[in-house]
């Protein structure tokens, strides 16, 4: 017991002893560390010193120097601005002097003016004194002139200028008819060559296709059938084919009636379809429907690629490609338009190459004049306008749309090839065989034609001859001159071409005939 109290005594004085120890080398450490701040913050102080009298002692140099640069510059700028100033003063002295010089000019030069200006007036004093005495001696001359000639100052006027205006019409008319004779003998030459090489190296059948409204049957057990149970086949027809099916008493044929060409031969081949199938109810005709409109759609446009792989068309959208091919249904005067379009294509080829214009868009204008017939049936306004839009529409050139529009005079041509698809048109449209109008028509034409020649004055008689391309004028030899009598050619020319444009060439001959009759007694 006694030695735990004496090893515990021991051990709580060791303890002690180390506390002490150690509390005081923390002392010691404390006052090295305390001096050796003191020494960092000494030499601080003395560095900041040091640093902010280098500081001041740059400052006032940097002064000093920018002072001096500063007075430099100043002495430059007011040496700069003395000998502006005396530049400007010897500029302001040369100006003075040459405004007195221009003022000494401009007196001299008032004065001669005032010195002019009196001598003109002299002048013009003595001019109308002149004057006076010369309207005294006209008035006199011409009173002696009245009585001379009996006749008064404003008829004798109006007489001879009626007299100048006779002469003046003979002398351009006859210098008019030098240089249209030049013009045209060399323009027939180029254009009869020019149309001879193109028909000559162009070949067109001559027979036309009419509309097919009217289709045959096997027999008049299929207009039952057509019609069937209280009408739902025809019905059934009429509904998904967009045409009206006309089955009256005319013996095996029905009759097929709508504006839209194609929807007319899909409807004609459906029922040729039914007819060999010989089943004939609304369900097979709905499934033969879908069927033919299937065919019938990809016929349309390998026909359309056939027309541009013939031309060498190329880059055309395929929508017109499906146009040109709806063209094969359509017919113009008892001619198809495809066929007519590709005609007009090659024409237009070929005169574009005699004239050195080229021939590819020349016969991409000429296939595509037409395209506005087949859809005409659905949009308002006329096949040309209608055609140049949906060109315009599908990425055409604004020249082609031009063409277009301007091949039956809906825009005035303004371009070589406007005139060329126009030509290529019209020569199609004229050849023998390409067109079969009718009676009515015909003799309308006739009587336009000799009524505009009978409506001026001096006309005897009309006659219109060759289906109206040669129109002969008999004139009363007492009423039109010669010379007169070409200026009526040319006005019935002008009143033919103004009211009836869609003509063609149509030649106007005037004859004046003088007959001296005398009885031998």
């Amino acid at each position: 017991m006694l030695y735990a109290t004496v090893a515990l005594l021991f051990l709580l004085i060791g303890g002690y002893s180390v506390y002490l120890f150690m509390k005081k080398v923390d002392e010691n450490n404390k006052k090295s560390a305390q001096s050796e701040s003191d020494k960092i913050l000494t030499k601080a102080k003395s560095e900041a010193a040091r640093i902010e009298k280098d500081a001041k002692n740059k400052a006032k140099d940097f002064e000093v120097r920018a002072r001096k640069n500063v007075e430099s510059d100043i002495q430059k700028q007011k040496a700069k601005l003395k000998s502006d100033e005396t530049k400007a003063e010897r500029r302001l002295q040369e100006i003075e002097e040459q405004h007195k010089q221009r003022l000494a000019e401009n007196e001299k030069t008032v004065q001669q003016l005032n010195n002019q200006e009196k001598e003109l007036k002299t002048i013009e004093n003595r001019l109308i004194e002149n004057d006076k005495t010369l309207n005294v001696k006209i008035s006199e001359l011409q009173q002696k002139l009245e009585r001379a000639a009996q006749l008064s100052k404003e008829d004798a006027k109006r007489e001879l200028l009626q007299t100048v205006e006779e002469e003046a019409k003979i002398l351009s008319l006859k210098k008019v008819e030098e240089i249209e004779k030049q013009a045209e003998v060399e323009a027939d030459k180029r254009a009869k060559r020019i149309l001879a090489v193109a028909m000559a190296r162009f070949a067109s059948e001559y027979t036309s296709e009419r509309t097919v409204t009217v289709m045959s049957l096997p027999s008049d057990e299929m207009k039952g059938k057509i019609i069937g149970r209280e009408g739902r086949n025809i019905r059934t027809l009429e509904a998904h084919c967009g045409v009206d099916l006309i089955v009256d008493d005319t013996p095996e044929s029905v009759v097929i009636s709508g504006f839209d060409p194609i929807r007319r031969e899909l409807a004609k081949r459906t029922i040729e379809k039914l007819m060999d199938d010989g089943r004939v109810h609304p369900a097979r005709i709905e499934e033969v429907v879908e069927k033919v409109k299937v065919d019938l759609l990809k016929s349309v446009k390998e026909e359309g690629d056939k027309v541009c792989v013939e031309l060498g068309v190329s880059n055309l959208h395929v929508e017109l490609v499906k146009l040109l091919g709806a063209l094969k249904f359509r017919h113009s005067h008892t001619q198809n338009v495809l066929n007519h379009s590709l005609e007009v294509a090659h024409l237009s080829g070929l005169m574009a190459a005699e004239m050195g214009v080229n021939v590819k868009i020349a016969q991409r204008a000429g296939l595509l004049h037409d395209i506005g017939k087949a859809v005409d049936h659905t949009v308002e306004g006329s096949h040309a306008i209608v055609g140049a839009d949906v060109a315009r529409k599908y990425g055409e050139s604004e020249q082609i749309c031009h063409a277009i529009r301007a091949h039956h005079n809906e825009e005035k041509p303004n371009s070589v090839l406007a005139f060329i698809v126009q030509t290529a048109n019209t020569l199609s449209n004229s050849r023998p065989g390409a067109r079969r109008p009718g009676m009515d028509n015909f003799i309308n034409r006739l009587q336009d034609l000799e009524s505009i020649g009978n409506s001026f004055d001096g006309v005897l008689r009309t006659y219109a001859l060759q289906a109206g391309r040669d129109i002969r004028v008999m004139v009363e030899a007492s009423k039109i001159t010669d010379e007169q009598s070409q200026l009526l050619n040319k006005d019935i020319i002008k009143k033919i071409e103004r009211e009836l444009p869609h003509l063609g060439s149509v030649k106007v001959s005037v004859f004046r005939e003088t007959r001296a009759v005398e009885l031998a007694r």
